[in-house]
């Protein structure tokens, strides 16, 4: 089964704090939901199975479109692929924008899973990031949705903020627990180049948090996750058994999807392509039946590296036999000599032809997954 992701890169507001592409005007909104339509219409082959394990809606905020927008586009994906009973369709949108209204509309349409850009349950914390929501907007959206009848709901929060102390972080969690959601994504802030962050944190006015504090807050993550039965089924990903992302668990697990709107990545089993992610020039070409997007043609070794990447962040692991027979014995020789001061070290263990991370190693798995890496030359 395959994969669909919508990307409707509009938000209401700039966030100070990351790079993304934001649009405060709605003008052009009607040109680029036609664009997304007509996509979908030339991309139409692109999956070879068109039965959907999931299907995306993500951004910016899909959830300031319309009703009438979001018909047009269940129905154009209807036209084309099979969304079953059990496709899980998710909608990724922010507390200010659930309202009792809209989270109706989103039910009657069948979403059935939402993502909601929680960041934190602290109205400093969300001054801090220049989020749009308050803390009680972020607690009573998630109440409102569960009263209409989402019992599917995954939530990001963002922890290793500048003056964070793990206790804030600690009733950050508590709070989200209290809520009986069914899925945490946890990531660490990223300080993203040409940011007032970034600038802030240069010209000394905020400090940004020493690693091994971050690494302390990593680690109330992981337990206090693990007391109240969230399972960590990737990195920064936590679910209750049954909840795990379909969509995000199709890439990690090297599933093809296919990816719709301005910046949409794509991936076929052989083969990259993420289309232009200027709104203006996406919908110029589109209009002229023209895919915008570019392309990577994925040698061995790289299809090697995305699923050393991918798998390892998981409780999936490497498939020591897969290495063997999908890459042949060159890579298993090369992988068999790497691993072998990472067993060693306790950062990663070996079971049953499988290699996974140990709680140390989930601390430097990026360092791990490129000591594993074939270099091209």
């Amino acid at each position: 089964m395959a994969s669909i992701y919508i990307h409707i890169p509009y938000c209401k507001q700039k966030c100070s704090y990351c790079n993304f592409y934001f649009r405060t005007s709605q003008k052009d909104k009607k040109n680029l939901i036609d664009s997304i339509l007509k996509e979908i219409d030339l991309r139409k082959s692109y999956l070879k199975n068109k039965s959907l394990n999931s299907l995306y809606f993500g951004g910016g905020t899909p959830s300031i479109l319309k009703e009438e927008d979001l018909i047009k586009i269940f129905n154009k994906i209807k036209e084309y692929f099979e969304v079953k009973d059990e496709t899980e369709v998710s909608f990724e949108c922010n507390p200010d924008d659930l309202s009792k209204e809209k989270l109706k509309i989103l039910k009657k349409l069948g979403v059935n899973r939402l993502s909601v850009g929680i960041q934190s349950f602290k109205d400093r914390d969300l001054q801090f990031m220049n989020r749009s929501h308050n803390s009680i907007q972020a607690k009573n959206c998630i109440k409102d949705a569960q009263d209409i009848g989402f019992d599917n709901i995954s939530i990001d929060l963002i922890f290793s903020l500048p003056n964070q102390s793990l206790n804030d972080w600690k009733k950050n969690l508590e709070k989200a627990f209290s809520l009986e959601i069914q899925h945490i994504s946890a990531y660490s802030l990223t300080i993203e180049e040409k940011t007032k962050l970034k600038h802030l944190i240069d010209t000394n006015q905020i400090n940004e948090l020493e690693d091994i504090e971050s690494s302390k807050h990593f680690e109330i993550l992981i337990s206090e996750c693990e007391k109240r039965g969230f399972i960590q089924y990737e990195i920064s990903n936590f679910g209750k058994n049954n909840y795990f992302s379909k969509h995000n668990s199709s890439y990690w697990l090297g599933k093809e999807y296919l990816g719709i709107g301005p910046s949409a990545h794509s991936f076929d089993g052989d083969s990259r392509q993420w289309n232009i992610s200027n709104n203006t020039k996406y919908i110029k070409q589109i209009n002229k039946s023209v895919l915008p997007f570019e392309k990577e043609c994925l040698s061995n070794p790289q299809k090697y590296n995305d699923y050393i990447m991918t798998s390892l962040r998981t409780i999936w692991g490497i498939n020591l036999n897969l290495i063997k027979t999908k890459f042949g014995m060159d890579t298993f020789i090369h992988l068999k000599k790497e691993m072998i001061k990472w067993l060693e070290s306790e950062d990663i263990y070996l079971e049953k032809e499988k290699i996974y991370l140990t709680t140390k190693g989930k601390f430097i798995s990026d360092y791990i997954c490129s000591d594993l890496f074939i270099l091209e030359s």
